[in-house]
């Protein structure tokens, strides 16, 4: 039996912008990216930590050490500058093998982006 499980978690941390005009997603520091086992291009969820907003995009490369978090897009529209968001993704793996995997979960400082 194959379940899904939590891979990745960036837990809170403030979004720097928003932007409609662009074709969807969200931008994360490298540094971050790194950090949280996550890739360009991941599918991840989004849950806004001050309106409850919760959604689904998927992870674009930002500058390394920028601390950039930005939600491009119509998800733009579901948080505002400074909101903080936590962002995760899962993997699928077999039940037994879910039992002993540890996720990778990172908790920046939320003022600056930046790993503590």
């Amino acid at each position: 039996m194959q379940i899904e499980v939590l891979k990745s978690k960036i837990h809170r941390v403030s979004v720097t912008q928003a932007d409609l005009d662009y074709i969807g997603s969200v931008t994360i520091d490298e540094n971050l990216m790194e950090a949280a086992n996550l890739i360009e291009n991941e599918k991840v969820d989004i849950f806004n930590y001050n309106n409850g907003e919760r959604f689904t995009t998927y992870v674009i490369k930002g500058d390394r050490g920028s601390g950039v978090i930005c939600l491009n897009g119509p998800a733009s529209l579901k948080v505002k500058v400074g909101h903080q968001v936590i962002i995760v993704s899962y993997a699928m793996m077999d039940f037994e093998e879910a039992k002993k995997y540890k996720p990778t979960v990172i908790f920046p400082d939320t003022k600056t982006n930046t790993l503590r």
